[in-house]
């Protein structure tokens, strides 16, 4: 399939009401087509609806131009972020989310973004316990498909302002860790999964959402109990584990039944 086929299947997927990851017009997506041009969701257009004429082809050079503009106010914005389409006649409006996600797909190895709402996780980073609940890793398949660690960004104003945000946190994270992280969990907004495949951001996005549903239990019985620092590495290195993250990648985790 193509990068865009690809694309829309993600969609509809991460779109699906099973899920409970969007409603309505939320979220958005996004590829990688080649070294300077992507695709994203357009504004104002549905996940669990998605098809080609969802999204619009970006230069990614242009959307990253308005990192470096001082300030620019919402028209400014929305100027560049037309001016940056490959199509000029067509009348879809890039999401204004399309700097965040122009900033994930320059990271090493990422080809696929999903910015879902999951009400799971938003009930965490729409809580008090934001930071403290996600202070740690807790079982070992959270830390097989997203990663020995999430990126926390607190709460920015969505657009240019949460993507300079993004960019300066993820520099930060890759020289950490030394690769980019697998889920960016952003105060009182959402979740970011952020994958090689298609595949991998269905992958952890569901294991987000378990995540999430996991940490809430905790609470109920004094609180989440984090794998150390040694058992979260011990995890993250094992030759099996790495086997065994391939062969998911391959195949993603099927969505949940309906609740």
């Amino acid at each position: 399939r193509s990068t865009l086929e690809e694309l829309v299947h993600l969609s509809r997927d991460l779109g699906d009401p099973r899920n409970d990851y969007v409603i309505l017009g939320e979220g958005n997506t996004s590829a990688r087509e080649d070294d300077e041009t992507f695709w994203v969701k357009a504004s104002g257009t549905a996940l669990a609806a998605a098809d080609a004429g969802s999204f619009v082809q970006v230069k990614s050079r242009k959307i990253l131009a308005l990192l470096r503009e001082h300030s620019p106010g919402d028209e400014t914005v929305r100027r560049m972020l037309m001016d940056a389409r490959i199509d000029r006649t067509t009348s879809k409006t890039p999401s204004v989310e399309a700097v965040l996600h122009a900033v994930c797909l320059e990271l090493p190895g990422i080809h696929f973004v999903g910015h879902t709402h999951p009400t799971e996780v938003n009930s965490i980073t729409c809580s008090s316990f934001f930071e403290k609940a996600l202070d740690g890793r807790l079982f070992p398949d959270e830390i097989v498909v997203c990663g020995p660690s999430p990126l926390l960004i607190q709460y920015v104003d969505p657009g240019v302002p949460l993507a300079l945000e993004i960019e300066g946190q993820v520099q930060a994270f890759l020289q950490n860790h030394g690769e980019p992280p697998r889920t960016i969990w952003m105060q009182n907004h959402g979740l970011v999964a952020l994958g090689s495949t298609a595949h991998q951001v269905r992958n952890v996005t569901a294991m987000a959402r378990k995540t999430a549903r996991i940490i809430r239990g905790t609470y109920a019985m004094g609180g989440p109990h984090f794998l150390t620092a040694s058992e979260v590495e011990r995890i993250h290195t094992r030759p099996d584990e790495h086997y065994r993250k391939r062969l998911l990648d391959e195949k993603p985790i099927p969505p949940p039944d309906q609740e």
